[in-house]
């Protein structure tokens, strides 16, 4: 059995609907993040490093640059021929809209680029920019809007200085289905005072919006950050890897399977990542989930009451 027999994975979804692997490709466009530049606050989030994790934070390559060098990597390791660009690194609507159509319109200018998967904050995203966004998917642009919401506690969002509370990712969800865009929501498990309840409670909060996308990830202390500091004066314990394995596996049965899971863990590299350990083993902690389940009997939905989760007979 693998993990899509379990999960609604993205990868997966993409499959049935293009007849083809589509993968998505990173792009780093240079932007930055007004929890950053004073516009919100400065510092950012306590967790955040995140020019760690775009080794060209500083200066990157132009998008058709790491288009090219983003397809040649992806061919090779997954004989994938289309793709996603997917601008990820900080918050990919902070810019006058003019500059945000030019910089989507070259991703959209390569011929095996069937649309855009766009990473930013929840009140990042004004009317004009939904509606340039909009407008590339009424032309047959798969684009998807990826919120960043990490929980819907407002009480954990001001411990990591996330800068914005629940209000404006309601806000920003309602605006986008308005305009028929879908969401992907992106949630952090393991935040400081946050545990398996808190979890459960940003999921419905999550669900109860209609969102067609969810990421997770584990929080992991990288260096560089108050996060790191506060887990060397023991103010922060993250989470064990059983404890994420389950709690992602409580959360999956929990979600219908009409919703489509980008991600369901995260990753950070050796060089960077302080603890926990195993935040640098994608495969093992994708390998439990799908053991956790299976050991379940269970699936995506499958706590649900309305019948909505895959069928386990897929599952074995």
């Amino acid at each position: 059995m693998a993990l899509p027999d379990y999960i609604n994975t993205f990868g997966q979804d993409l499959l049935r609907r293009y007849g083809e692997r589509v993968h998505k490709l990173a792009i780093n466009a240079g932007f930055t993040c007004p929890n950053r530049d004073g516009s919100k606050g400065r510092g950012g989030c306590t967790f955040c490093n995140n020019a760690s994790f775009n080794p060209n934070a500083k200066q990157p390559h132009t998008v058709a640059e790491q288009i090219e060098a983003g397809r040649r990597v992806l061919l090779k390791r997954t004989g994938a021929r289309r793709y996603i660009a997917y601008f990820q690194a900080y918050t990919n609507t902070y810019a006058d809209v003019e500059y945000l159509a030019e910089l989507y319109g070259k991703a959209l200018e390569e011929p095996d680029v069937v649309g855009l998967s766009v990473g930013t904050r929840p009140d990042c995203v004004p009317d004009e920019v939904l509606d340039l966004l909009s407008g590339l998917q009424a032309k047959g642009h798969e684009v998807w809007l990826e919120l960043g919401l990490q929980s819907a506690s407002d009480t954990a969002l001001e411990r990591v200085n996330r800068g914005h509370g629940f209000a404006e990712y309601k806000n920003a969800v309602r605006a986008a289905h308005l305009r028929g865009l879908p969401v992907c929501t992106h949630l952090i498990l393991g935040l400081p005072g946050e545990g398996r309840k808190e979890a459960l409670s940003s999921l419905d909060k999550v669900l109860n919006l209609s969102v067609e996308g969810l990421k997770l990830h584990p929080l992991h202390v990288v260096k560089g950050t108050l996060l790191a500091n506060q887990w060397r004066r023991n103010e922060y314990l993250p989470l064990s890897s059983e404890e994420y394995i389950s709690i992602a596996a409580d959360l999956i049965e929990r979600t219908p399977r009409s919703v489509v899971y980008h991600r369901v863990t995260g990753t950070a590299s050796k060089d960077i990542l302080l603890t926990p350990e195993w935040c640098s083993k994608k495969w093992a902690i994708l390998n439990g989930i799908e053991s956790e389940l299976w050991q379940r009997g269970t699936c995506q939905g499958s706590r649900l009451a309305n019948g909505s989760g895959l069928s386990l007979e897929k599952t074995g």
